[in-house]
């Protein structure tokens, strides 16, 4: 039988902003600007190629990080990372103005490399993603720190997340089995259980006094977000009294929160190749330029010979 290959599908801001906070800013181009960030996405890109032997990849980007729509759903949504100081935290998405002028670099850096940048506007990265993992002919691994996207997981597809939460040192590998025992939760119960859960980092205020083992609780016994809030209208049901209290006090919360919770899976993104092929010989010349105007060679030699490796297998 035929291999079908892997898709790698990168959350690519998840992994430069934990780039530019686990990469020192000392590490500087020529001209003296910080490079930390491009220099730690490669590494990572080297990594990732090399231990999971994708036959594909794309980086998926945040065309609109905060879709208009999310947030006239629930006004709060990514609220605090619009206001807050930028701190010191891979989670934060104002962008420091060191990172702000590697971001282009990288964009210049990915595309040289033959690794096609997917945006698709008012949509975030987790929307591009959930789209291509939803249609892929072929098995996927979504690499990211967001565990909203672990509503993706679905061995029946061969759909796994690499997450990255924990660090690169780290890496989870997120399947059926694995996310239950991590969460209590199914891959297709997720979203419902973070909607509730909440999550301050993404402005979702979540059901009040519920919590993570509370939702999953509720989510076993009735199995979705509609049974739990028949359950708590229905006066007969087993569902406790304060339990049916706090759902009820957060029924306007849950009807959108759902819309905001779940990743989009339908988009219309543009055709790309994202097949790891051999690079041309205008690819390798840009990247020479690009590698001696930034100070990329070691991180650019490592992306180069994980990518080409996998070029010759593919």
């Amino acid at each position: 039988m035929t291999d079908p290959g892997r898709s790698m599908l990168l959350d690519s801001a998840s992994l430069y902003f934990r780039s530019f906070y686990g990469v020192p800013d000392t590490v500087k181009a020529p001209n003296g600007m910080p490079i930390n960030a491009v220099r730690g996405l490669l590494d990572i890109i080297a990594r990732l190629v090399t231990e999971f032997e994708p036959t594909e990849i794309v980086a998926c980007w945040d065309d609109d990080w905060r879709p208009q729509w999310r947030v006239d759903l629930i006004p709060t949504y990514k609220t605090h990372r619009v206001a807050v100081e930028v701190e010191v935290s891979p989670d934060v998405e104002v962008v420091p103005d060191p990172l702000s002028a590697q971001v282009p670099v990288s964009r210049e850096v990915l595309a040289a490399l033959g690794i096609p940048v997917v945006g698709a506007a008012y949509h975030e990265a987790d929307d591009v993603i959930g789209t291509l993992a939803s249609t892929s002919a072929m098995p996927v691994d979504v690499v990211t720190g967001d565990r909203d996207l672990f509503q993706l997981v679905d061995d029946s597809r061969g759909v796994r997340v690499i997450y990255t939460g924990r660090g690169m040192s780290n890496l989870e590998i997120l399947t059926d089995a694995s996310l239950i025992a991590k969460t209590g939760v199914r891959p297709d119960q997720y979203a419902a259980f973070a909607a509730m859960r909440g999550d301050a980092s993404d402005g979702l205020p979540g059901v009040a006094g519920v919590g993570e083992k509370g939702a999953a609780t509720l989510l076993a016994t009735f199995g979705d977000l509609d049974g739990i809030i028949a359950a708590a209208a229905d006066t007969g049901s087993v569902l406790a009294v304060g339990t049916r209290a706090k759902i009820l006090a957060a029924a306007e919360y849950l009807k959108v929160a759902p819309a905001v919770v779940n990743v989009v899976r339908d988009l219309d993104l543009p055709a790309f190749n994202a097949r790891i092929r051999p690079l041309t010989a205008d690819q390798l010349a840009e990247l020479d330029r690009l590698s001696a105007t930034w100070g990329l060679s070691s991180s650019m030699a490592r992306a180069l010979a994980a990518l080409g490796e996998r070029s010759r297998v593919g």
